[in-house]
């Protein structure tokens, strides 16, 4: 499997208001990007530090992934997202390992980026993305 860099690391939160004081007033970081991910249930806000960025994840839904996490496990580390030439490939290549993918194909995810993940039963307990190099 090809991966050039650790595209970003995704923090699961309760509220992205609530989070922007420490990323932006302690850490100096600047929120770049907030968008609502609508078919995953989610708010994104993004920042970036040197090649790697930070998401943090706030839930839009009772039912979403990210509150399901939140509520078992407490607000932090999500998972963490690596960039690849091709997220198809990657896949492929993944299954071909006896990894058990979560996303048996590409979709699209935030930031418009191509995306897919491998499920933390096969990755030493930590969820994996997959996200398209060279996308914002």
């Amino acid at each position: 499997m090809i991966l050039t860099h650790i595209e970003h690391l995704g923090i699961a939160v309760k509220s992205i208001e609530a989070c922007l004081p420490y990323y932006e007033g302690v850490l100096g970081l600047k929120c770049y990007n907030i968008e609502v991910v609508a078919d995953q249930k989610v708010r994104t806000a993004f920042f970036k530090v040197g090649q790697t960025k930070i998401e943090l994840l706030e839930p839009t839904g009772e039912d979403s992934t990210i509150a399901k996490f939140i509520e078992k496990r407490g607000e932090g580390i999500h998972h963490i997202a690596f960039a690849t030439p091709s997220v198809a490939d990657a896949l492929a290549e993944a299954a071909d390992s006896g990894v058990q993918l979560i996303d048996k194909a590409p979709r699209r995810g935030a930031e418009g980026m191509d995306i897919a993940f491998l499920h933390p039963k096969s990755t030493c307990g930590i969820l994996t993305e997959l996200c398209m190099e060279g996308t914002k």
